[in-house]
């Protein structure tokens, strides 16, 4: 008996042991490939050590897979590639979620994930997918702050299929060592992880155990051992395409055709570059544009693939804004500007075209990181006319540009890096140009409890020959491990630093510290999978002069249930009023507008994905003390699956602004002028898709959002204590803005890598004054405007190098 506690002691250590000690598997060489066709009856797969005994990570953590639905992976490879064949046990295969979608969307589905990190750094893992449809995914995954940055726009070119049986599915997948970057070491030993997700069980599995109370999931990679006397090949993969568009506008019609090429090179073992030649960019996504009242640019999520995939390194310390490259053109306004007598301007592009652009990057078995993006855009110009003689002139509104930037990251450790990053922009002629440095750092403790996070930037532009520096500074303290975490933090940003050439800053000449403690459970309990509370106070001054600006504290919770029904609230009150030097949008950093504090208050429910019928449903409320202004929102988001391969979603976005004060104008005395205004906003969203099979999809995307602005009669004047005196200005100021499109798309995989894609878009946009229309008026104004139609079409192939060769030998 006086042993038992001893027993229990060497039992708990095993156990501990067994969570956290790194598992190794072996790779078997094998002179004949097998055959991928989701089925393991090649002699490749016989006598091969299986990878199993999986363990649960979530919801609960440590859990032994049960024998009704284990795991075993076999891996093998020859001089080409790696192999995986997995035998995913199931005892009731039948019920196994086959929701079909797009490639790299992962649905209600169960997935096979594996995660190779041929470095073995605990750090950078690349992620083949395969989901029980046969649907592929794939992506690159980094740890990034306290957080795992996964790169889903990362593509490339494998190959993988599924086959069901009578005690579960079976996944065979096939890597190319195109598709990996290592050494050219003889003897090689990769980290390795795989991963099993099963939706209606709502569970996940890993082959090594992930703690997901600290640290990042690469950093819990077991080994794979057993690689010898395989060569990177030679990587040279080209994408060339072929394009053709119609366009009907305005009772025109016009057309256009274009071809060019995407092209990926392996410079060595670990560094490629990728180019892109005459690039098309006809078929991107519309953005979703709102309307703006504030003195904030609207950020748009980059959507151009060159500029989406592989960008893990060009995205450090936040420098590096795509939608940059391509944009307005500098001097797009001062066209109107250079106007002399009865001249006009007839011709104005709203964006610049982009010749070519080049990305280098890789990462050496050293840890260090090395990224360059290069890109060159043509001069454009705006076309003025006289409209008595009708003489024609060029006036440039955009330069001869270029911009590159350029990244060194260097890991250590296994958690933790150190970054230095530069972008440029030079413009030719008289235009400005810039520069702007960074030196971030992310350091953890070798136990993954701690960590602290900072950067350093300096920004220099030069504009009419005056050369001007800023400077931001950021540094943060957390605790992000256990169930108890807890962080502060600081961030000023100087009144010169200016990133807008080629990154993306809202706001400058401030200062904010904050501090943040939360709770988390990561075991279930018998009512919740998971939930958190969080606590968040802060204090924001301007930097120059140093002046108060508000006090907030922020409330959050969010819970899970057992039957995955997710709900959560926040809440967040301003400690005192608001002095905000960004309203007045004043050349003067001493101008600032007075408000009295205020709340926000919201909650939000969404329904289980796994069932046919699911909603999210998110309302939202705010007010200030002592002051008439409200705020209401609400979303309400119902989806349908209707069968496996076809779903629907729909979004109702409602809002509702009383009695807000901001901005209208600055008049020509410099006096400001404020209105009192009513804000109604209505946003419709249509999303659809239809599966064919795992090669072929139909997509629909549309969205209409409205919004109308209505001022009081009367206006008022910023005085200098920051509150508002009446004022005589009576302009028309009223808004009615609508912002239609529709996307109806087909994408068919004809073979690996290779797409054709056709498209119809049609768009309206209307900017006016009549405000008092209802909905079923500004219809009929909206459809009273020309409609845009395009009709596209897109054939892109896939070519690899070393399949190329053999077609020419075959040949000879």
């Amino acid at each position: 008996m006086k042993n038992i506690p001893l027993l229990c002691i060497l039992l708990l250590t095993s156990v501990l042991y067994s969570q956290n000690a790194k598992k190794s598997t072996n790779a078997q060489r094998v002179k004949n490939a097998p055959k991928i066709d989701g089925k393991l009856d090649d002699a490749a797969w016989l006598n091969v050590e299986p990878a199993k005994d999986f363990m649960m990570f979530e919801p609960s953590s440590g859990i032994p897979e049960p024998e009704n639905r284990k795991t075993t992976v076999k891996i093998v490879y020859d001089d080409k590639a790696i192999y995986i064949g997995a035998y995913l046990f199931d005892d009731a295969p039948s019920e196994i979620p086959m929701q079909f979608g797009n490639r790299d969307e992962i649905g209600q589905v169960d997935y096979l994930q594996v995660n190779f990190n041929p470095n073995n750094d605990g750090q950078n893992d690349t992620e083949f997918i395969v989901m029980s449809t046969g649907v592929q995914a794939d992506s690159k995954s980094s740890n990034s702050g306290n957080s795992r940055r996964k790169d889903m726009s990362w593509s490339t070119v494998w190959y993988s299929d599924v086959s069901v049986v009578d005690d579960g599915w079976i996944v065979e997948m096939k890597i190319p060592y195109a598709a990996l970057r290592f050494s050219n070491d003889e003897v090689q030993t990769w980290g390795l992880n795989i991963l099993r997700n099963f939706k209606k069980q709502n569970e996940s599995y890993s082959w090594n155990f992930i703690d997901r109370t600290k640290g990042n999931y690469p950093q819990y990679a077991g080994e794979i051992k057993g690689i010898e006397n395989i060569k990177p090949p030679t990587r040279i993969e080209f994408y060339p395409y072929a394009a053709g568009a119609v366009n009907f506008y305005d009772g025109e019609t016009s057309s256009i055709s274009s071809i060019g090429m995407d092209l990926k090179y392996g410079l060595d073992e670990t560094f490629t570059l990728d180019a892109t030649l005459i690039p098309d960019f006809g078929q991107t996504a519309f953005d979703n544009q709102e309307l703006n009242l504030g003195p904030f640019e609207q950020r748009f999520e980059e959507r151009r693939t060159f500029f989406t995939e592989g960008t893990e390194l060009f995205n450090k310390g936040s420098l590096f804004y795509s939608r940059r490259i391509g944009n307005r053109p500098t001097k797009y306004s001062e066209a109107e500007d250079d106007l002399e007598e009865n001249e006009e301007v007839i011709e104005n592009p709203s964006t610049v075209k982009m010749l070519n652009a080049v990305k280098v990057s890789g990462r050496t078995k050293k840890g260090l990181g090395i990224g360059f993006f290069n890109a060159i855009t043509e001069r454009t110009y705006a076309r003025i006319t006289d409209t008595i003689t009708n003489e024609s002139r060029k006036f440039m509104t955009e330069s001869l540009t270029n911009y590159n930037v350029m990244v060194l990251d260097q890991q250590f450790n296994r958690n933790s890096s150190v970054s230095l990053i530069n972008t440029n922009t030079f413009r030719e002629g008289d235009f400005r140009d810039a520069n702007v440095t960074g030196l971030t750092f992310d350091l953890a403790d070798k136990n993954n409890l701690y960590k602290v996070r900072g950067n350093f930037k300096l920004s220099n532009v030069n504009e009419f020959d005056e050369l001007t520096t800023g400077m931001s500074t950021f540094l943060n303290f957390d605790k992000n491990s256990g169930n108890v975490q807890y962080g502060v933090g600081a961030w000023m940003v100087d009144e010169k630093y200016d990133i807008s050439d080629l990154g993306f800053l809202r706001e400058n000449n401030t200062q904010r510290y904050w501090a943040d403690l939360s709770y988390e459970i990561f075991e279930p309990t018998n009512a919740f999978n998971s939930y958190r509370f969080s606590i968040n106070p802060g204090i924001k001054y301007q930097h120059n002069p140093h002046e108060f600006s508000s006090a907030d504290i922020e409330f959050e919770s969010f819970f899970v249930t057992i039957d995955r029904f997710a709900f959560g609230a926040d809440f967040t009150t301003l400690l005192g009023d608001e002095y905000d030097f960004r309203e007045a949008r004043s050349s003067d950093p001493s101008v600032y507008f007075r408000q009295n504090g205020g709340f926000q208050a919201g909650v939000m429910v969404s329904s289980d994905y796994r069932k046919k019928f699911a909603y999210d449903i998110r309302p939202n409320f705010a007010k200030r003390y002592d002051d008439h202004f409200e705020e209401y929102e609400v979303s309400i988001s119902p989806r349908y699956r209707f069968t496996d391969k076809f779903n629907m979603i729909y979004e109702l976005n409602l809002g509702k602004t009383l009695n807000e004060k901001g901005r209208v104008t600055e008049l020509d005395d410099e006096t400001i002028i404020f209105g009192n205004r009513d804000k109604k906003t209505i946003e419709n969203v249509l999303t659809s898709n239809l599966s064919f099979n795992r090669k072929s999809t139909m997509a629909l995307a549309f969205r209409h959002y409205w919004s109308t602005v209505r001022y009081d009669e009367q206006f008022y004047s910023l005085n200098n204590s920051g509150l508002l005196d009446p004022h005589p200005y009576d302009e028309n100021s009223d808004i009615n803005y609508n912002v239609w499109n529709l996307d109806l798309s087909y994408v068919w995989e004809f073979a690996p890598g290779s797409q054709l894609i056709g498209l119809y878009r049609n768009s309206i946009f209307d900017y006016n004054d009549q405000s008092y229309l209802d909905f079923g008026e500004n219809l009929d104004e909206l459809f009273s405007q020309e409609i845009g139609h395009n009709i596209s079409l897109k054939l892109i192939y896939y070519i690899d190098y070393n399949n190329a060769k053999t077609w020419f030998k075959k040949k000879a």
